[in-house]
């Protein structure tokens, strides 16, 4: 099961709710379609799922489907804004979030399918500190930390890191400061974090950018729209449209990193290994 076609494997996770990580996801994975990607947004919040809602999509089935082996991932997956590809997970089916080994093998089987079809594929984590979550996110080689100006986001972005960190290895984390009333408080709420993780953690923080607070974000969710395709000119279409630009230009992933079986494996290896 070998795929020459490097795929590049972005967690945008967070740490809590209410961050904006899902509004995160689709306008990057559309900006980055816009740009010329071929894109995959996997809702990987597998107890409940949001993607679709947001976009105003009803899929008639989801990758429970998949994994009882009724049907093959290119049979749920949903053509989004930009032509992005999705795939929806279950929302509230609890079994999704224990998956045995049969659909683990599954798992592994459906993505070699798709994967010379891909450029990029994005990840929605659900929100906290989940084995789900935690299994997603080391399993991708980079790693999108979506925070706001509140105490509780910090923390919790901090302890998502610090668990990463210290129980998985991951060293490398890009952050991303949401609803900002300014860019110079994007930056003031990344020098926080990073004041931190450099006191006690040895990982690398990196800066990708804010998106700033705008009424077109909420008016866009009320429609089931991406905010860079209905509003493509208000400030955080503009914002979104610059971070995907930054990301465009990140490092390609080397074999065999970049296969997305490799993906995959290293997912259901993560999952097992906390049953």
């Amino acid at each position: 099961m070998s795929s020459s076609h490097p795929v590049q494997v972005i967690a945008v996770t967070g740490g809590k709710g209410g961050v904006g990580k899902s509004n995160v996801s689709i306008n990057l994975s559309v900006s980055l379609a816009n740009m010329g990607r071929r894109v995959a947004l996997l809702d990987a919040d597998l107890g409940l799922a949001n993607i679709d809602v947001l976009l105003g999509l009803r899929p008639n089935r989801n990758l429970e489907n998949v994994l009882a082996g009724e049907c093959s991932l290119m049979d749920i997956m949903l053509t989004g804004p930009g032509g992005i590809r999705i795939i929806p997970a279950s929302s509230g089916t609890q079994k999704m979030t224990m998956l045995g080994s049969m659909e683990h093998a599954g798992l592994i089987h459906a993505f070699s399918e798709i994967s010379h079809q891909i450029d990029v594929l994005v990840i929605d984590t659900a929100a906290g500190i989940s084995d789900s979550v935690v299994s997603f996110v080391r399993a991708s080689q980079e790693v999108l930390v979506v925070v706001c100006d509140e105490p509780s986001s910090i923390t919790d972005a901090y302890a998502l890191i610090k668990l990463l960190s210290k129980e998985y290895d991951v060293d490398r984390f890009r952050v991303v400061a949401n609803m900002t009333r300014s860019p110079q408080e994007g930056k003031n709420l990344f020098n926080k974090l990073n004041q931190v993780t450099d006191r006690f953690l040895d990982v690398t923080l990196q800066y990708v950018g804010s998106v700033p607070f705008d009424e077109s974000v909420r008016k866009a969710v009320q429609r089931q729209k991406a905010v860079v395709e209905l509003f493509p000119s208000c400030k955080a279409a503009i914002a979104i449209k610059n971070i995907a630009e930054t990301v465009d230009r990140w490092p390609l992933p080397s074999s065999p990193r970049g296969h997305l079986e490799f993906f995959v494996e290293r997912l259901v290896q993560g999952v097992s290994g906390q049953q």
